[in-house]
């Protein structure tokens, strides 16, 4: 199992976690995967702390995952607090009194005076610039991930300048394309099952589309993988890892709230949706009364990146603050997979069942082949 992009990293499986907490990142590299911090809720000093802490719990090395999207409101202003009075001047008063519409007709209390929910949180090249520069001071940071967009320029070149390796997600063959021209090192293809922001071809068809357009640069496969077997099948199709990301959120070691670990629990996979309602750009989730809402004809028109998650910024604290009250209104990223995530299982224990099956599937086929 392993690849080139393994020997580069010095990990042992080719198997990357996405994750926002860190116990999860630390506990995914520590048994031999790779986990990857996802940094968008995190301030640049809030960030700081977070990989303080994981370069001392890491055994070998980690990850950060970014968000600059290729187009956004506001694009090109750098100054953040311009930034965030530009774009505050540009939602409309209906939108921010529908959420809190939602949330007082469920139930959900307001936050506590002393929590006070930051609206502009990485998702733009002027916040996400800080926290490149803030896991650029952490020697254990090995790569980076942007997960909307080829990332600019100028951030690439100062990431690679360091020796560490950039890379970002995709949805087509044409962004893949645009991956490669701008030089990246690897490239995440993540089909439609994914949950978080994914486009809308499926995972089967994708990941040999990217990884024929992308060669030779090395191709993580993602989108609705939780299992060895489906490890195998991407790797059979050329990638030389899988990018994961749900089959975290119920892990022992998740800070996920029980009462969202338990809507996970119970959703099948068919209970999913992809929709712009919490952060402007389309993002797989659990179906609620939220998602719901925002589809009506008569109710305001989800905003785009980053607005929609200024005017929702509030929810999803309040959210995760009273998680049991907020499950019908809550924020729930999830990928289609959620219909097999159904018990808590240990870190290490979900590294092991996949190596597991990963054999046995590849030495299942191999047995075929004997026979012919």
């Amino acid at each position: 199992m392993k690849t080139d992009i393994c020997k580069r990293l010095g990990i042992e499986f080719p198997i990357f976690a996405f994750s926002h907490c860190r116990d999860v990142v630390a506990a995914v590299s520590n048994a031999g995967g790779f986990g990857v911090l996802g940094a968008v809720g995190f301030s640049a000093d809030q960030l700081r702390v977070e990989l303080d802490w994981l370069d001392e719990h890491v055994k070998g090395g980690y990850g950060v995952d970014i968000v600059i999207p290729g187009k956004y409101v506001g694009m090109g202003e750098m100054d953040v607090e311009k930034l965030q009075a530009m774009l505050a001047a540009q939602i409309p008063a209906e939108h921010r009194e529908f959420a809190k519409k939602l949330l007082s007709e469920h139930g959900v209390p307001e936050l506590p005076a002393e929590e006070t929910p930051r609206e502009l949180l990485g998702w733009t090249e002027a916040t996400a610039g800080l926290q490149v520069e803030v896991a650029l001071e952490h020697p254990k940071v090995r790569a980076f991930a942007n997960a909307l967009g080829t990332p600019p320029e100028e951030v690439i070149k100062e990431i690679q300048a360091t020796g560490r390796l950039v890379g970002a997600l995709c949805g087509s063959a044409k962004q893949a394309l645009s991956h490669k021209a701008a030089g990246l090192d690897f490239i995440i293809a993540q089909g439609t099952e994914g949950g978080g922001h994914t486009g809308e071809i499926g995972s089967i068809v994708l990941w040999p589309e990217v990884i024929e357009a992308a060669s030779p640069i090395p191709v993580l496969a993602a989108g609705g993988i939780g299992s060895g077997k489906q490890m195998a099948a991407a790797m059979a199709l050329g990638a030389q890892g899988v990018w994961t990301g749900s089959i975290w959120l119920t892990v022992s070691e998740a800070d996920t709230p029980p009462a969202q670990k338990e809507s996970y629990l119970k959703a099948t996979s068919r209970d999913t949706v992809r929709s712009r309602s919490w952060t402007g750009k389309p993002c797989r989730m659990l179906r609620n009364d939220w998602t719901e809402a925002w589809e009506k004809p008569e109710n305001p028109k989800p905003l785009g990146m980053p607005l929609q998650f200024m005017v929702t910024a509030e929810a999803v604290s309040r959210g995760h603050h009273y998680a049991a009250k907020a499950q019908p209104v809550g924020f729930n990223p999830v990928g289609q997979i959620v219909g097999q995530m159904n018990e808590i299982r240990s870190t290490r224990r979900v590294i092991e069942d996949m190596v597991n099956e990963y054999i046995e599937a590849t030495e299942r086929l191999q047995g075929l082949l004997a026979q012919a």
